[in-house]
C-alpha cells in the first residue's frame, strides 16, 4: 500500500529512520524521497489477515520468520525501507531481528487501486533488485486472483496467475493454499452508501 510522494525535503537514510520513527503513519524510503502510506479498505485488511492465517502454522512449524503491514524492510545494497503487506523471511539473522527485516524470501503485496500501479511497476523494480528475494506475490483486493512472480536464472522472473477454484504453491516455502481461502469473508462489491 503506497500513495505518492510527499513534497518532504530529501533525506540520507539515517535522517529518514530518525524521522520516521516518529510519524504517526508509515513511510516508505526510496532513493531520498519520502513515500507516505494510505490507509486501505475493509476486503485489503481481510485479505491481509487471511494471508497471515493461512500462512502462519507452515511459516513458524519451519522456523522461518513472517511479518504483516508494520515490519519495515531494508535493502541494504540500494539503502531503501519498505512496508510490506506481508514478509517472510528464512534467514536465521532475520529471525533475530527487532527493527526490520534485511534478507526476505517471500515478499506479497495487496493490490488497490491506489497501489496497484506502483506494486506491479516500479515497487516490483525495487525488490527484483533485493537478492535474497525468491518470490513476490500480488493479490487482488477487487478480485479474486493471486499472480506470484519467481526469481529464476540470472534476471528473469517467471510468472504465474491463480483465479477462483484453483489453488498455488509458494515453492520457496513449500507453501500451498487455494485462492478462494483468501477471499474468505470478503465482499468484492462496492458497497452501497446507507441514507
Amino acid at each position: 500500500m503506497i500513495a505518492e510522494p510527499h513534497n518532504y525535503q530529501r533525506m540520507t537514510a539515517e535522517e529518514y529512520l530518525e524521522w520516521e520513527a516518529k510519524q504517526e503513519f508509515r513511510n516508505e524510503y526510496v532513493d531520498g524521497e519520502i513515500l507516505a502510506m494510505t490507509r486501505e479498505n475493509l476486503p485489503y485488511n481481510n485479505i491481509v489477515l487471511n494471508l497471515y492465517t493461512a500462512l502462519y502454522s507452515s511459516i513458524r512449524q519451519k522456523g522461518y520468520r513472517i511479518n504483516i503491514l508494520e515490519a519495515k524492510v531494508k535493502d541494504a545494497k540500494n539503502n531503501r525501507y519498505f512496508y510490506p503487506d506481508l514478509v517472510i523471511s528464512c534467514n536465521a539473522n532475520d529471525l533475530k531481528a527487532r527493527d526490520f527485516i534485511q534478507h526476505p524470501s517471500v515478499i506479497i503485496e495487496v493490490l488497490s487501486p491506489s497501489t496497484r500501479d506502483y506494486d506491479r511497476g516500479d515497487k516490483f523494480k525495487y525488490y527484483r533488485q533485493i537478492e535474497s528475494l525468491q518470490e513476490y506475490v500480488l493479490v487482488d483486493s477487487e478480485s479474486n486472483s493471486v499472480e506470484i512472480y519467481q526469481r529464476g536464472e540470472g534476471r528473469m522472473w517467471l510468472y504465474s496467475a491463480y483465479t477462483e477454484g484453483e489453488d498455488f504453491t509458494l515453492s520457496s516455502i513449500e507453501f500451498n493454499c487455494a485462492v478462494d481461502v483468501l477471499s474468505e469473508g470478503v465482499s468484492f462489491e462496492a458497497e452501497q452508501q446507507q441514507q
